[in-house]
């Protein structure tokens, strides 16, 4: 058996379950005072075979340890330096001082220009928030920088009025004349909207009206938008295609959708409804299948969505309700929060390094994943013996 297991990993070894789908990023954020050093982080990253990833600032840390990695990392303005960065020579100044020492060795694809600022409690912020994404860009360009990194900012779901059905999807009335601007940035430049999406908010929000089944990407009926007569089968697919529908209103349908951050939590207060290790256990391992398909959403079956985990770690000093700080796939000491299909095989070695591989829970259904497996190796075997015999 481990001649054969040998094999399958030398054959394979560069097939992991997650290599290859460059629609699947991870947010990692670093609101913790417990969690691993850089260089361990990108370890994990690294044996997940996770190449894409978001931080919340520019930490100069993390951008040296991640240089000359497979990573593609997407770095943030914080939403206080708007007011600064609005001025193209503070931009440049920025960009000259946050990005340019680090490209491109560190593989910066993209600069998100603050975080949820159409709903920020903060009003005052929306009206810098377009003048600093242009300047940013500006100053990317005067660099030579705009072809390999994009600008955007990650919107909560909250900027719709309406999002249900998928084809009603609308802006808020009080921001469509900021976001007209920010969607015609997004089209000269061929960038991103970028979505923060929960169908555990909604669901935690209503749930005798929400399915958990249809939230959760479980098998269910689905809805079936009236107008449209597409079926969904499940809510985070409903909310993107709101948010394109919504864009489409304002005269932009060509812009691609991506989902900066959707997520699960693990533990939640006695109100948050639906926030256990179980939920949370399934709607990333069921999102994790989706994304190994590189599915589209119903409205664009053919364009893949990218999608980026939230989050990597428990963060234990993020503020709010105790879902807060129990989002992570693992714990800060890198062990799982939770099996979402990832499992880890530490090695006891001097540099305590960790080889990781995805497996499922032991349910039904990864019993004929694992006979499946087998009998692929089987067949191949077979064929190599065959193969083998007809050399001599």
């Amino acid at each position: 058996m481990i001649h054969v297991f040998l094999l399958f990993s030398l054959c394979f070894s560069d097939y992991g379950f997650i290599q290859g789908v460059t629609s699947l990023g991870i947010n990692y954020g670093q609101v913790g005072d417990n969690l691993p050093p850089p260089d361990k982080v990108l370890d994990l990253l690294t044996a997940l075979k996770l190449t894409k990833a978001r931080i919340y600032d520019t930490n100069p840390q993390v951008l040296t340890t991640f240089a000359n990695s497979n990573i593609e990392l997407i770095v943030t303005v914080e939403n206080q330096m708007l007011p600064v960065i609005m001025d193209p020579q503070q931009a440049l100044q920025w960009v000259s001082t946050h990005i340019k020492p680090y490209f491109p060795a560190t593989k910066i694809t993209g600069i998100a220009v603050g975080n949820e600022i159409f709903t920020d409690d903060d009003t005052s912020l929306l009206g810098y928030l377009v003048p600093a994404i242009v300047s940013i860009h500006g100053a990317l360009v005067q660099l030579g920088l705009d072809k390999y990194i994009q600008v955007s900012t990650p919107n909560s779901l909250a900027v719709l009025e309406v999002s249900y059905p998928p084809s009603a999807g609308s802006f808020k009335g009080e921001v469509s004349g900021v976001m007209s601007q920010f969607l015609q940035f997004l089209s000269s430049t061929g960038s991103p909207f970028w979505i923060n999406a929960y169908p555990y908010f909604a669901y935690k929000d209503s749930p005798n009206k929400i399915s958990l089944d249809y939230a959760l990407f479980n098998k269910n009926p689905g809805m079936v938008d009236p107008y449209t007569k597409l079926h969904y089968d499940n809510m985070l697919y409903a909310q993107v295609d709101a948010v394109v529908y919504a864009m489409s209103r304002l005269g932009y349908g060509g812009i691609e959708v991506r989902v900066s951050e959707t997520g699960w939590p693990s533990k939640g207060d006695s109100n948050e409804v639906g926030a256990t290790v179980q939920n949370a256990a399934v709607y990333n391992r069921n999102l994790l299948r989706r994304q190994m398909s590189n599915e589209g959403t119903p409205l664009r079956p053919n364009m893949r969505l990218e999608v980026y985990l939230f989050a990597l770690f428990n963060e234990d000093m993020k503020p709010g309700p105790t879902s807060e700080r129990n989002y992570g796939l693992f714990q800060p000491d890198g062990t799982m929060a939770y099996n979402v299909g990832l499992s880890a095989l530490a090695t006891s070695s001097s540099t305590s390094s960790a080889s990781i591989s995805l497996t499922s829970s032991a349910t039904k259904a990864s019993k004929v994943e694992y006979q499946s497996l087998v009998y692929c190796m089987f067949l191949y075997l077979l064929t190599f013996q065959v193969f083998m015999r007809r050399q001599h």
